[in-house]
C-alpha cells in the first residue's frame, strides 16, 4: 500500500518500546503502536515522549501506524 492511501491521524507519543516501537495515543482516544517512516530514519529525526506527531493508519489494520511527520512546538 502506498504512503498516499493511509489515512493521516494527529496524535501524541505516550511511550517509546523497544525495537523502534512507538505507542501512540491519537486525538480520538485511541491507541496505537507505530514504527518511524523511511525519511525520518534517513535524516535522523528523533521522536521522544510527548511530542505530537502525524500518522499514516492502514484501513485494513488500524492498530498499527507509520510515523510521518513530528510537529514543531
Amino acid at each position: 500500500m502506498a504512503k498516499d492511501d493511509l489515512i493521516q491521524l494527529e496524535g501524541t507519543v505516550t511511550d517509546v518500546t523497544g525495537g523502534g516501537n512507538y505507542k501512540i495515543e491519537l486525538e480520538n482516544g485511541m491507541n496505537i503502536t507505530a514504527r518511524l517512516c523511511g525519511k525520518m530514519k534517513r535524516f535522523k529525526i528523533r521522536v521522544i515522549v510527548g511530542d505530537k506527531v502525524t500518522v499514516g493508519v492502514s484501513p485494513y489494520d488500524p492498530t498499527h501506524g507509520l510515523i510521518t511527520f513530528r510537529h514543531k512546538n
